[in-house]
């Protein structure tokens, strides 16, 4: 039975739908209908359904807070906005997770807020790479080849950019000698990755030089201590095809004995 038009209890959408049956063979009402009946219906479940989150914050490094939400009954899950400060006024990661994966497009920067990489986590593809000048870049790589003019040679790269991609393999690292007591002025370091043709962080170590205190030694940490996602690259080619590559990222001691990059 089609209800009274004239009545003021009547709402919009109740009168749509009563035009409608006016002008549709009552087969397509129906349909019609149960329809939108059906859409309510969805709109009603995901609004029920959706996932209360809270904000976090932690501590990376000395300079870096990072900020992200997470599920409020599960709050080792991260699910929503995330975002990573160099001293709490730049931002050098910006992206979102949904349910403790990382999705869609991220952004990184350096500690002055330049771009240096996007990256498209669905896709798993670089959507851009900021150009690396060699006498300002605290990076510089090794292949085990000849290379001639001819060859093409490319790079290991790291999601995340050089910096706060970098960020993980600099803040394992502790000198084996007390800096409050020895100090650690003019301590400099280097951190040597190998990566393999597959993109795996084969070997991980650190030489360290202190040229005051008379020492200078090399130490070798096992790649298991590092999270899967720290231990994947995109491997160095040579003419197209996948190769060993070494990653060497050049650093200073803070006074807490702490790896910094030297340029920031």
């Amino acid at each position: 039975m089609i209800q009274n038009l004239n009545s003021p209890y009547l709402s919009l959408s109740t009168f749509k739908l009563q035009k409608l049956s006016l002008l549709l063979p009552q087969t397509d009402y129906q349909i019609l209908k149960n329809f939108l009946l059906f859409a309510c219906f969805l709109f009603c479940l995901t609004d029920c359904f959706a996932q209360e989150t809270i904000e976090k914050k932690t501590r990376l490094n000395d300079d870096v807070i990072e900020k992200f939400q997470v599920l409020k009954d599960k709050q080792d899950v991260k699910n929503g906005a995330y975002q990573a400060f160099y001293r709490r006024r730049v931002p050098v990661a910006q992206g979102n997770y949904t349910n403790n994966k990382k999705t869609g497009m991220w952004r990184f920067y350096d500690p002055k807020g330049k771009l240096m990489q996007v990256y498209d986590y669905d896709s798993k593809t670089i959507r851009y790479e900021a150009k690396e000048y060699t006498k300002s870049s605290d990076l510089y790589y090794g292949v085990d080849k000849e290379i001639s003019d001819t060859d093409k040679v490319t790079k290991p790269i790291k999601v995340g950019g050089r910096y706060f991609g970098y960020l993980p393999y600099l803040g394992l690292y502790q000198p084996p000698f007390n800096p409050y007591e020895y100090g650690t002025n003019g301590c400099i370091a280097i951190v040597e990755l190998l990566i393999s043709p597959l993109g795996r962080l084969a070997d991980f170590k650190v030489r360290t030089n202190c040229s005051l205190i008379q020492y200078d030694q090399t130490i070798t940490m096992h790649v298991n201590l590092f999270k899967e996602e720290d231990r994947q690259f995109i491997p160095a080619t040579y003419n197209g095809q996948p190769i060993m590559s070494r990653i060497f990222i050049r650093c200073t001691l803070n006074p807490s004995g702490g790896l910094e990059f030297m340029n920031y």
